[in-house]
């Protein structure tokens, strides 16, 4: 039924067969594993200035590059593992993207330890919840919000990096905080 191509779906999922089989499994399923939270953080990082599908066909490569995203690996990263990941072609090779991740890996264990999960901190910008947007169109779908604003500022000011708030909205969009399925797509409901 999902490889159906006779399914209605959100234009954005078209362009490849990874992006779609993303989107039909696994893009606004609300998300409260950490392991798979922090996967988010990093790769939307990643993504910054580029297209999803760069991200997404590159994802298994991320996944073996930053130790399947063990936030305390990656946390003690040193140069040895800095200098790897510059010159894995594998990746986003970006030094400040890398260095960023890095920094995140420590912000979230600091937020694990302060909270008892990253999900509990995370989700408290949605009050808990899902926001169902109810877009008729891709262009109904905002690049930011209220919510993003704020996750994007106690980030920042935690000392996170490549987070922005267009940033922290896909994220959300991809943990299932905010539902951006057009209504007309047969995910809409299901998520």
């Amino acid at each position: 039924m999902k490889n159906d191509k006779k399914l209605i779906r959100c234009e954005w999922c078209l362009r490849s067969p990874e992006e779609m089989h993303y989107h039909d499994h696994e893009w606004g399923v609300p998300k409260h594993d950490d392991q798979v939270l922090f996967e988010y953080l990093i790769l939307d990082a990643f993504q910054a200035g580029l297209s999803w599908t760069t991200i997404i066909r590159k994802r298994e490569n991320f996944r073996k590059a930053f130790d399947q995203f063990n936030a305390e690996k990656i946390a003690r990263y040193g140069s040895k593992q800095f200098e790897r990941l510059m010159n894995d072609a594998g990746i986003i090779r970006n030094r400040q993207k890398i260095e960023a991740s890095i920094r995140n890996a420590k912000g979230y264990l600091k937020i694990q330890e302060e909270f008892g999960s990253f999900d509990k901190f995370i989700w408290q910008f949605t009050g808990n919840k899902t926001f169902v947007g109810k877009r008729k169109s891709m262009k109904d779908i905002p690049a930011t919000s209220a919510e993003s604003d704020a996750m994007s500022k106690e980030l920042k000011r935690r000392g996170f990096g490549f987070v922005g708030s267009t940033i922290c909205y896909a994220f959300m969009q991809a943990a299932g905080m905010v539902n951006d399925h057009k209504v007309s797509c047969f995910r809409y409901k299901e998520v």
